[in-house]
């Protein structure tokens, strides 16, 4: 069974991302959830989003990165949009990486370093009209990485335009979409070695 280190989305730890994450243990997989944010959770996405800038991007994905240093190496990487900064981050530079799953977002590999690293698989998770995801430039992040890492990485386009559409204690959750997103997480979990 995997270790996961799962970090939350620019709203908080909200009951949604707790519950995902239950679904992980009831799986078999060991899991970590963080709170970033120290306790607050956000109404909305924007007063989320202005909470991460106050901190600052750097900030958080050092929050992430001093959690990883009390847990062992050999973790996957997940985070729902805000957490993929610190989950790509450690994935791309923290040896012994066991993978990497993002959500709703993805930045340049070369961000974190000199590319994706070889041998670490990771998983794609975005719907084709969400503008944060596709505007933002989150979608051609996740192509080039699909491209320059083939082997290991897969990109997971669902209907819809819903930024946020695994979190199922908010308004934007779309059930079939995160009940796929779901599957294709557990499948990949119970490939890790």
């Amino acid at each position: 069974m995997a270790e996961v280190l799962l970090f939350h989305h620019a709203q908080g730890l909200t009951s949604g991302v707790r519950a995902f994450a239950e679904t992980l243990r009831e799986a078999g997989h060991t899991v970590h959830v963080p709170d970033l944010y120290e306790g607050q959770v956000f109404e909305d996405i924007e007063e989320g989003v202005a909470n991460a800038r106050r901190i600052g991007f750097g900030s958080i994905v050092e929050r992430g990165r001093a959690v990883a240093e009390e847990l062992p190496t050999a973790l996957v990487y997940a985070g729902f949009s805000l957490g993929v900064l610190p989950a790509q981050s450690l994935a791309q530079t923290r040896a012994g990486a066991k993978g990497a799953l993002l959500f709703h977002s993805c930045v340049p590999t070369s961000e974190f370093g000199d590319g994706w690293p070889q041998g670490v698989p990771v998983q794609i998770h975005g719907m084709e009209a969400d503008e944060d995801f596709v505007d933002e430039g989150d979608l051609d992040a996740a192509r080039a990485l699909v491209e320059s890492a083939p082997d290991v990485a897969e990109l997971f386009l669902y209907p819809g335009k819903q930024h946020l559409f695994a979190d199922n204690s908010l308004p934007s959750y779309e059930e079939h979409a995160a009940t796929l997103l779901t599957r294709r997480v557990l499948e990949f979990l119970d490939g890790v070695e």
